[in-house]
C-alpha cells in the first residue's frame, strides 16, 4: 500500500497521526511544509518503495512555506484522483468549507478525536482504492469493452483474423456495437494503414444509394456536375464497412455481387472498369435466412458475405458487463462535459443490471450522459435512474435514442411524475427485505448475548462480511477487481479480508 502523507508544523499533530495511523497498519510519511510536499511529489517513482505517491494526503490549512488551500489547488492539478483532506482550527472553519468547495476529500477540525480522524482516513484510503480500480477496469481509450463469455468469443475471433483479409459478416440487435467491432477487424488487420469507410446502406435513399457506393461521371444523371468516387474508390487499399447490409435494394445487391466476386465495378453512366481492392466487413440486425427465404436478398451474395460471420450479443445477455461500461461511460460523459465522474449506488446498479436494454450499449451509453446531467449528487442513487429503468418490469420500452436528442427537454418534463410513483414500489420492496434480514440478525444477536457470548460484535461482523465477499465474488466468478468495485471497496481491501476470514483459497464460480 501506498503511504499516507501527513503535512502540519505541528510536531505534537503529526506524532499523533504517526502513532494513530502505525497501529492501523499503514505507511506513513511526514512533512512540515508545502513546498517539501511539491519537492517528494515531483520525485515520485512508483517503481521504487522509498519513493512512492501518496494514498491520500492530509494537510493543516495554515503552515510557513505556503498554505493548505495553496497545495490543495497544486496537488489537485498535478494528481485530480488523490483525496485531500484539510485540518484546520474551527476558527478557520469559513476557509475549510472553501477548501471542500474547491475539490478537498473532507475537512478535519481541530482539536479531533484520533478514531473519527483515523475513520475519515480510512475512507480516503477506500476511495483512493475504487479510483485505482476504476483505472485499471476502465482505460480511458478501450476500444471495446467487455467480461462475459460471449465478448470474449468475439474478441478471440478478432485475433484470428487479424492476419486475413476475408470477407466478415457481423449480426447483431441494432445499439449492440457492430460499427465498434468492425473498427476493430479493421485496425487489427494487413490493411490498418488503408482507410476505413462506413455506409449505412438503410439510411441513403435507394436512387442515390448506387451513386454512394459506386461514384458517377460527369452528366450521368441530372446534377451530376463532376465526376465522384464513390466509397468503394474512397476505401481503397483499406476496409468498406457496409452496414445494415439485410436492407440494401435488391437490384444493387447484382452489383455488389459483381464487384466481390471479381473485384471490378463501373461508375454511374462510365464506361470503364475500376478496380477495387478494398476488404469488405458487412452487418446487419436482419434475418438474412429468413430475408433469403422471402425473396428479398440474394442467396448468391449471402454466401459472398458470409465467410465469416460474427455474432455480437446482446446486452441482455452479457448483464455481468453492465458495472463495467456504466463506469467507462460515465467517465466518458464526464470528460467531455467537463465535469467530475458520478458512481452509481449499489441499489442503482442492480436495477441497472435488471433492465433489458432494448436499445443495447447504445442505450446504456445514452443513460449515463443523461445521469451525468441530470442526477444531482456525486453518488446517482435509485431515484435518479430515468423513468425507462425505473418503469421496467423485465423486457422494458425502448429508449428512442435518435428521439432522445431532439426532445430532450420533454423527456425531462416528464421524469419526475413517471420517477416517483415507481421509486416508492422499489423502494418499499427493498425496505420489505431489509426489514427481514435485519430481523433475523437481530434475533441472532439476541440468542448470543442471552448465551453470555462476550465477543457477539465480532462474531457476527465476521459472518455478514463474509457471507457480502462469497456472495460478490460468485456473482462475479472469483474476479476480485470486479467485486471489490461492485462492493464499493477497495482493492487492497478484498484481498486483506479475504485472507482475514479464512476465504483466500475457496473457489468462486
Amino acid at each position: 500500500m501506498k503511504p499516507i502523507w501527513i503535512v502540519d508544523d505541528d510536531p505534537s499533530i503529526r506524532f499523533v497521526l504517526e502513532k494513530a495511523l502505525g497501529r492501523e497498519g499503514w505507511p506513513i510519511r511526514s512533512f512540515t511544509q508545502a513546498r517539501d510536499v511539491l519537492k517528494a511529489l515531483a520525485d515520485v517513482d512508483a517503481s521504487d518503495p522509498e519513493r512512492q505517491g501518496p494514498q491520500v494526503l492530509v494537510s493543516d490549512i495554515r503552515m510557513p512555506g505556503g498554505s493548505g488551500l495553496e497545495l490543495l489547488e497544486q496537488v489537485r492539478a498535478q494528481q485530480p484522483g488523490l483525496p485531500m483532506i484539510i485540518m484546520t482550527a474551527y476558527s478557520d472553519l469559513d476557509s475549510a468549507v472553501s477548501a471542500f468547495q474547491r475539490g478537498a476529500f473532507e475537512y478535519l477540525p481541530k482539536p479531533f478525536d484520533v478514531p473519527k480522524a483515523v475513520e475519515l482516513i480510512r475512507r480516503a484510503v477506500e476511495e483512493s482504492q475504487r479510483e485505482e480500480v476504476a483505472d485499471v477496469q476502465t482505460p480511458v481509450q478501450a476500444e471495446m469493452l467487455g467480461q462475459a463469455p460471449a465478448m470474449q468469443d468475439v474478441f478471440r475471433a478478432i485475433g484470428r483474423l487479424s492476419q486475413s483479409q476475408v470477407t466478415v459478416l457481423i449480426t447483431g440487435e441494432s445499439g449492440a456495437g457492430k460499427e465498434l467491432v468492425a473498427h476493430a477487424l479493421h485496425k487489427h488487420s494487413p490493411v490498418a494503414g488503408g482507410p476505413f469507410v462506413a455506409i449505412n446502406t438503410a439510411a441513403i435513399p435507394k436512387d442515390l444509394l448506387e451513386s454512394e457506393l459506386f461514384g458517377h461521371e460527369r452528366g450521368a444523371f441530372t446534377g451530376a456536375q463532376t465526376q465522384r468516387r464513390g466509397r468503394f474508390e474512397q476505401a481503397e487499399g483499406g476496409t468498406l464497412f457496409l452496414d445494415e447490409i439485410g436492407d440494401m435494394p435488391f437490384e444493387l445487391q447484382t452489383r455488389l455481387l459483381r464487384v466481390l466476386s471479381d473485384g471490378h465495378f463501373y461508375r454511374v453512366g462510365g464506361h470503364q472498369a475500376v478496380k477495387a481492392h478494398v476488404r469488405v466487413i458487412a452487418a446487419t440486425h436482419q434475418d438474412l435466412e429468413q430475408r433469403v427465404k422471402d425473396g428479398v436478398f440474394r442467396e448468391d451474395l449471402f454466401h459472398r458475405l458470409n465467410v465469416i460471420r460474427l455474432r455480437l450479443p446482446a446486452l441482455r445477455e452479457r448483464r455481468e458487463d453492465v458495472p463495467m461500461l456504466t463506469q467507462h461511460f460515465l467517465q466518458q460523459s464526464a470528460r467531455q462535459l467537463g465535469v467530475e465522474p458520478k458512481r452509481m449506488s449499489s441499489t442503482a446498479m442492480h436495477r441497472l443490471q435488471s433492465f433489458n436494454f432494448p436499445g443495447n450499449v447504445r442505450q446504456l451509453e445514452n443513460i449515463c450522459h443523461w445521469l451525468t446531467v441530470m442526477a444531482p449528487a456525486q453518488q446517482i442513487a435509485l431515484k435518479d435512474l430515468p423513468p425507462e429503468v425505473l418503469g421496467a418490469t423485465g423486457a422494458g420500452p425502448a429508449i428512442a435514442t435518435e428521439v432522445q436528442a431532439a426532445h430532450g427537454a420533454s423527456r425531462v418534463a416528464e421524469a419526475p411524475a413517471y420517477r416517483d410513483e415507481n421509486v416508492e414500489a422499489v423502494e418499499a420492496e427493498a425496505e420489505g427485505s431489509m426489514e427481514g434480514w435485519l430481523s433475523g440478525l437481530g434475533k441472532q444477536a439476541q440468542d448470543l448475548l442471552a448465551q453470555g457470548h462476550n465477543n457477539v460484535w465480532d462474531q457476527l461482523t465476521q459472518k455478514f462480511e463474509a457471507q457480502l465477499l462469497r456472495t460478490a465474488l460468485t456473482a462475479t466468478h472469483g474476479r476480485r477487481v470486479e467485486a471489490a468495485n461492485r462492493l464499493g471497496i477497495g482493492r487492497n481491501t478484498i484481498t486483506r479480508k479475504l485472507q482475514e476470514l479464512g476465504l483466500d483459497n475457496e473457489e468462486f464460480e
